[in-house]
């Protein structure tokens, strides 16, 4: 599909354009598989699905093709990435993930939108580092399923900026010269649809497992492991501004709620140097 330079007319004619698109994956993805494939030992699941975790396109086409690839006698989701491999196997993992575009050839005609893809995905990395720190403390039953599901909140997003990237850059534009304005509103102004508006129907598109798609679904906001995962999106994309963001104030308090943590002992677990905590307890020193 070539990328998009016009909006296109509803949802539905977007999620049929992104369905039959390729979706690649980072370049660094591709270099990894090779070698592990190559290696003089074969690799364990546990490798390839560290591979995997580090890039949420990857971890998007994984799910996908085991729903796709479904086997009848699979009588549940597979919501993990190790456990995906495992299903697959390592032979047929890289049988079919081999010759993979990449998010670097894609966008080697958009050098800006490229930049902004890169970040998003380092952003949900994050955002899946914080998720995962978070279940841990709230001693979910299963940290995995949340670190997974929070690396895929913003795929939307990412994939509207590499099959639509001067769209993306027209939004981006338009923010900056009007901050004060909403997100949602900018991207339905430019794309005719928000990125929020078209998660849902993608994700049933896209047929990732029940499971996980109930934890993207933002109707379930009151479950405790769905807001683990917006709280660790939104402070994410705080914290990618600096520590000094006003916005973090507000995030440590729904956070600290929610985990039933003193601030402190929340900063402290991630890792926030003592310097930057002082400012970010309840009772900081105005400067």
């Amino acid at each position: 599909m070539p990328l998009l330079a016009l909006p296109l007319p509803s949802s539905e004619a977007y999620i049929d354009a992104f369905s039959r698109a390729e979706l690649p994956v980072l370049r660094h993805t591709v270099r990894a598989f090779e070698e592990l494939r190559s290696a003089e030992h074969a690799p364990g699941a546990r490798e390839i699905a560290a591979v995997v975790l580090a890039d949420p396109l990857m971890t998007l086409r994984l799910l996908t093709h085991l729903e796709s690839n479904r086997r009848a006698s699979q009588n549940h989701d597979i919501t993990t990435i190790e456990r995906a491999v495992l299903m697959l196997g390592v032979e047929p993992f890289f049988t079919a993930f081999s010759g993979l575009a990449t998010v670097e050839d894609t966008l080697a005609a958009y050098p800006k939108a490229l930049v902004v893809v890169l970040k998003l995905i380092a952003r949900a990395r994050r955002a899946a580092m914080f998720a995962r720190e978070f279940a841990t403390m709230r001693r979910d039953h299963d940290v995995q399923e949340i670190t997974v599901a929070t690396l895929l909140h913003e795929t939307t997003e990412i994939v509207c900026a590499i099959h639509a990237p001067t769209l993306t850059l027209d939004a981006i534009g338009r923010r900056r010269t009007e901050p004060a304005r909403p997100a949602a509103a900018v991207q339905r102004e430019v794309f005719g649809v928000s990125a929020a508006e078209l998660q849902h129907a993608l994700i049933s598109a896209w047929r990732l497992p029940g499971l996980l798609a109930g934890l993207l679904d933002s109707s379930h906001a009151d479950n405790p492991r769905v807001r683990t995962i917006t709280l660790a999106t939104r402070f994410a994309r705080h914290q990618a501004r600096g520590w000094s963001s006003p916005a973090l104030a507000s995030d440590l308090t729904e956070l600290e709620e929610l985990l039933h943590q003193p601030r402190e002992t929340l900063l402290q677990r991630l890792g926030v140097p003592a310097e930057i905590r002082v400012h970010l307890l309840p009772d900081a020193p105005e400067e």
